[in-house]
């Protein structure tokens, strides 16, 4: 399966120590320079950065060729590049967790899935204990509805 990522859902997995979920699920991780360049941006935190100086095996940057049009402007470069790269390789997934990226991908036809869609999936793989991984999400910057993270817990509590 071809995956390719944009900085979120990366930069959250290595918050709350669960990036490794990623190539239990999917192998290998595509992304563009740009994510890397923005988990390595000054101010990022320390974690991030050092993740992404020395990155694991499994995950693969690459350079994006395509020119962006003008649709695609208005997302951040990450996003963008993420998109461009998906659609470049015929990813079969891209991981997006802002509204305005997911509506540009799935326009493109692309399949997507968020960080919570990836956190759903390992635990139905019974990777993590969702309960435990979502409250330390909540500890971070992320941000979900709480409807929404509700209804998530619902669906596979015990």
């Amino acid at each position: 399966m071809i995956v390719v990522s944009d900085t979120s859902a990366l930069c959250y997995l290595i918050l709350i120590g669960e990036i490794e979920i990623l190539p239990q699920l999917f192998g290998q991780i595509l992304i563009p320079r740009a994510v890397a360049q923005e988990l390595n941006a000054e101010g990022a935190p320390m974690t991030l950065i050092h993740w992404i100086v020395q990155p694991p095996d499994w995950l693969e940057i690459r350079l994006v060729t395509s020119v962006a049009d003008s649709r695609l402007l208005e997302l951040h470069q990450g996003e963008r590049e993420a998109i461009l790269l998906a659609e470049e390789i015929g990813a079969d997934l891209v991981i997006l967790d802002e509204k305005a990226a997911r509506n540009v991908a799935k326009e493109r036809g692309l399949n997507l899935t968020g960080l919570l869609g990836i956190l759903e999936m390992a635990t139905i793989q019974k990777l993590i204990d969702l309960p435990t991984v979502v409250e330390r999400l909540q500890n971070t910057s992320f941000r979900a509805s709480p409807s929404f993270l509700k209804s998530l817990l619902d669906r596979h509590s015990s």
